[in-house]
């Protein structure tokens, strides 16, 4: 008997992000066709940088003639014709020249905007020749192969299903059954909902999953190959435990059983039945302990 459990779950991107430029600029190229996949580190949109470069230009240049003079000085320095301060600011000069040159690289860089990761780039808002700041929107980039798929399940379930473990579902528009595998699962449980959230990843190399959409979870649990399984209808219940009728030497006897999982039309047996028992599946009502019993009909 393979138990189960039907969870609700949703498609995810494996990476998902904006892409908005570091610094305020002006586009000067877009270098990207919307809905085409990317290459981490690709260039997707340049900004005017000739500023930037012409700074550059100048720094090195300052830097340039701050070192003839610290040459010349160092000579002065030798035979006393200048200070040892006035040599140490020279040098100040120097490192913080040296610094400006970085940090108006980095402004350099922040010019092009590349591909964080290799994944699918959406639809852009803007145009070549618009001014963007940090907080402009351009596009979006999904990475869609594989995909996350998240969904809960009940607290008591949580020791049955472990990193690495298969889990199956369906999407809409399509009856195939898809496989996915777990690949991690909170640590604890939602103090509101009492349920574990769990995260599988799903392969979608061909592109038709669609991120954000709704899935149909089947989580197996556990598999018991020596199952006992008996119809609902044969249990009766009572105001302290569950009890079934069976027939022992052509006589009725009341046992006291304890149950398992359910399935739509019978239920598992864990304790208080054998394998080989022969119980009553109608006229229930009538049944006392240690009544005669009549078998017409037996059923496997």
């Amino acid at each position: 008997f393979n138990s189960s459990y039907a969870a609700s779950g949703s498609l995810l991107p494996n990476e998902e992000l904006e892409i908005h430029p570091e610094i305020s600029g002006r586009v000067t190229a877009i270098v990207f066709k919307e809905g085409s996949k990317v290459r981490k580190g690709q260039t997707l949109v340049q900004l005017y940088d000739g500023d930037i470069r012409a700074s550059i230009q100048k720094l090195r240049a300052q830097k340039q003639l701050q070192v003839k003079i610290l040459e010349r000085q160092k000579e002065l320095l030798n035979i006393g014709g200048i200070s040892k301060q006035d040599y140490e600011t020279t040098e100040t000069q120097i490192s913080s020249i040296e610094a400006d040159i970085a940090f108006s690289e980095a402004q350099l860089r922040s010019t092009k905007i590349v591909a964080p990761f290799d994944g699918t780039i959406g639809i852009r808002n803007i145009s070549v020749g618009a001014v963007v700041s940090p907080t402009t929107l351009i596009t979006t980039l999904q990475q869609i192969h594989p995909l996350k798929m998240d969904f809960t399940i009940p607290e008591q379930y949580s020791a049955s299903i472990a990193t690495g473990k298969d889990v199956f579902f369906t999407v809409t528009g399509s009856q195939d059954t898809l496989l996915g595998k777990v690949a991690a699962i909170d640590p604890g449980a939602n103090v509101a909902t009492r349920t574990v959230r769990v995260r599988a990843m799903v392969p979608n190399p061909d592109g038709k999953l669609v991120a954000g959409s709704f899935a149909n979870v089947v989580v197996p649990l556990q598999s018991a190959p020596n199952a006992i399984l008996i119809p609902s209808q044969s249990v009766i219940p009572t105001t302290k435990d569950k009890k079934v009728a069976v027939v022992k030497n052509g006589k009725a006897d009341m046992v006291v059983v304890k149950l398992g999982q359910r399935t739509s039309d019978k239920v598992e047996v864990l304790q208080g039945l054998q394998a080989g028992d022969t119980i009553i599946t109608t006229g229930l009502m009538q049944v006392k302990p240690g009544m005669d019993v009549t078998i017409k009909k037996i059923g496997s």
